[in-house]
């Protein structure tokens, strides 16, 4: 057991890297919100497309635009216009990365499941051919999570 004591006000600085700044973030009141609790707690959080834009320009196609972007930890899944890309950034040094493309015709269904009133999270499930076992990742319940499925919806339902 451990006494952790009592403070009337607490000052905290924080100096974030730029590699980090979508984990960090302030509210409109100023108060400083964490993404990566739900990080930790295995929920993604929606990322600023311009920034992902810039940084995987590399793997994108002419013209391949992107969506939305979701950050779990250090992995990322990003839907394009025409594809969705899951980034796996593997070991301590996070220099090995793997770059899953799915393209839309490739997936077979989807479900997302609202968050409930004592729920933490939303889901999204989404399954491709071939195979039995669906991609599922979790989402804060602060998330549109209807904007994904219409993002979803608009490119498998073509």
């Amino acid at each position: 057991m451990f006494n952790i004591p009592k403070f009337s006000r607490v000052v905290l600085t924080i100096s974030v890297n730029s590699m980090y700044n979508d984990i960090v973030d302030f509210n409109d009141k100023g108060v400083v919100t964490l993404g990566f609790l739900d990080s930790v707690l295995g929920n993604a959080s929606e990322v600023n497309i311009s920034t992902v834009q810039n940084e995987y320009a590399s793997i994108l196609a002419n013209n391949e635009r992107i969506e939305k972007a979701y950050r779990l930890i250090r992995d990322m899944f990003i839907f394009t216009d025409k594809r969705l890309i899951l980034v796996n950034i593997q070991g301590i040094t996070g220099k090995k990365v793997e770059y899953h493309s799915i393209p839309y015709r490739a997936i077979t269904h989807f479900s997302i499941e609202t968050a409930g009133h004592f729920d933490l999270d939303a889901e999204l499930k989404i399954w491709i051919s071939g195979t039995d076992t669906p991609i599922e990742k979790k989402f804060n319940k602060n998330l549109n999570i209807y904007e994904l499925q219409s993002v979803l919806a608009t490119y498998i339902l073509r």
